[in-house]
């Protein structure tokens, strides 16, 4: 079961949950703005689904609600940047901006962090570089879950990339992807739905291949994008790598097994190499390459072009990177955000626990 909340209630009560925990109006504007971007552009386990689990990482004092992120070494086109523990949704925004701050001046900029969060959907932080002219891109590592190609062990994240390019008259091309063949999101949104998943996104604990959505917690393991060696699993693994890579051993968080987990339940893994979770930043100013009106008509063609492909029997069209998100977005403006049973009822115990009164 489902139900439609208008996007301006959740973000008020989103608002007012942060708010609660301790953020500035300002942080809880940001933090707010960047979780509700993932409801309204249809990736529905990185919104308010996840807004309990903040709240528990912050009663587990895990997350600083009034951090100091701050600049911790830097040269004229990079910097990292130490989140101070902070939500990874005030975090990130605050790093791009730095990345994008760089690129004006040097026509590129890139940013690592430390000491960070769950940042929320990827997309939301590279398509910031849009507003500037600009092309961003967002990496984060992830709680391990995922065993690398040929293990059973859970080594890696789900470790997303996203990579946003401007247009000129055509909407931007936004590619967000996670480096498994799926999020554990979206087992959670399955197991909320009591169904299974699909074969190739988990094995058990032995590396058999299982289509039981609640594996990872009976020991199994997320799988790498392509699911086994055959179908190019070790690909996943490699983009998953340079993931944890860039993110973490680039700006001193914790990488690879040692990631700390979202769910505050967990232990945090002993010896931690780093600090938190680790993010990384790219903006690329356009015409630090060729002339920015002349790549945008290229980019326009390029996109009308794979738009012309000719479908396979069965399909309508060919879709360019970040037309479902954008499609749905102008949806569920209109016409509310879906909301399962279970996490309205998460909202509703948030909603008394911090005494709010609401429409859940």
């Amino acid at each position: 079961m489902e139900k439609n909340f208008s996007y301006t209630s959740l973000y008020n009560f989103t608002y007012n949950i942060f708010k609660h925990i301790g953020c500035n109006n300002s942080d809880a504007t940001t933090a707010t703005k960047t979780l509700l971007a993932a409801d309204l552009r249809g990736i529905d386990s990185h919104g308010v689904a996840r807004l309990s689990g903040y709240v528990r990482l912050w009663q587990a004092k895990r997350i600083n609600s009034n951090p100091n992120i701050k600049i911790i070494h830097e040269t004229i086109s990079t910097a990292t940047v130490d989140g101070d523990a902070g939500l990874g949704l005030v975090v990130a925004p605050h790093a791009i901006q730095i990345a994008i701050k760089k690129a004006e001046h040097a026509g590129t900029g890139w940013v690592s962090v430390c000491n960070s969060n769950h940042f929320g959907i990827a997309g939301y932080h590279a398509m910031m570089a849009l507003e500037k002219d600009m092309i961003g891109i967002a990496m984060t590592n992830a709680s391990a879950l995922v065993a690398p190609t040929f293990s059973i062990e859970r080594m890696l994240g789900t470790n997303p990339i996203a990579v946003a390019i401007p247009a000129d008259k055509q909407p931007a091309f936004v590619a967000d992807f996670a480096t498994t063949t799926a999020a554990n999101g979206k087992l959670e949104i399955l197991q909320r739905k009591k169904e299974d998943a699909p074969l190739g996104w988990v094995q058990d604990k032995n590396g058999n291949a299982s289509t039981n959505a609640n594996e990872l917690k009976q020991g199994g393991a997320l799988l790498p994008l392509g699911s086994d060696k055959e179908h190019g699993s070790h690909k996943g693994y490699a983009l998953g790598s340079i993931v944890d890579i860039f993110s973490a051993v680039f700006s001193g968080a914790s990488y690879g097994p040692w990631a700390p987990p979202f769910p505050a339940y967990v232990p945090i893994p002993e010896n931690m190499p780093g600090k938190g979770l680790g993010h990384f930043f790219g903006a690329m100013r356009i015409d630090a390459f060729r002339p920015a009106d002349d790549f945008k008509k290229h980019i326009d063609n390029w996109i009308e072009r794979f738009r012309r492909a000719k479908p396979a029997a069965g399909y309508d069209k060919v879709l360019i990177p970040g037309d479902p998100e954008r499609e749905m977005e102008e949806i569920r403006i209109k016409e509310g955000i879906p909301v399962v049973e279970s996490v309205v009822e998460e909202l509703k115990t948030l909603a008394k626990q911090f005494n709010i009164e609401t429409e859940f």
